[in-house]
């Protein structure tokens, strides 16, 4: 298609509500009516923040509002299969969707792990401003819900190069 349009249908105050989903599929018809060709959707996947986070806080990637984790089936936007229907239904009038992926955020680990870090200089991350000391971060994620449905894969300290909390020192 030659200049068409793109939508980004969300924005960070969205509620958290669970609709966004539902709204969507409702919308499909009258957005392509409109003169929209696609959407541009956020991050699908449940987050930390369960329900309540806008998606930037990846917790588990093949979650995408089907597994009890973090306090929630649904992520803030809906569930999977009304995830799944709201994009069949753009397609069905025409209407591309993208979809906001963000693999390198990770947040909400289930378990802490004790091990040796040290300071950069936030200017430049390759210059060490401490010697090693010992940290306990949240870098273990073992994804209890989804019971290795999908992928059995866990993450642990090793899949990290960097960490932002210490939960030992503060």
């Amino acid at each position: 298609m030659l200049n068409g349009c793109m939508l980004q249908y969300f924005h960070w105050y969205y509620p958290n509500d669970g609709n966004l989903w539902k709204q969507l599929k409702g919308e499909a018809k009258r957005l392509s009516d409109l003169g929209i060709s696609a959407v541009w959707l956020p991050p699908a996947f449940k987050a930390s923040g369960g329900g309540y986070s806008v998606g930037y806080d990846i917790y588990d990637i093949y979650d995408l509002g089907e597994f009890d984790q973090k306090g929630t089936i649904r992520t803030k936007y809906g569930t999977k299969q009304e995830y799944i229907e709201a994009i069949d239904e753009l397609h069905k009038y025409g209407v591309e969707t993208y979809a906001d992926i963000v693999l390198n955020h990770k947040a909400g680990g289930d378990e802490i792990e004790l091990l040796k870090a040290v300071k950069v200089d936030s200017n430049n991350r390759n210059e060490y401003i401490s010697d090693a000391y010992d940290i306990e971060a949240f870098t273990k994620f073992t994804f209890l819900g989804r019971n290795k449905k999908y992928s059995s894969f866990e993450w642990n300290h090793t899949c990290f190069s960097g960490v932002n909390f210490d939960n030992k020192n503060g």
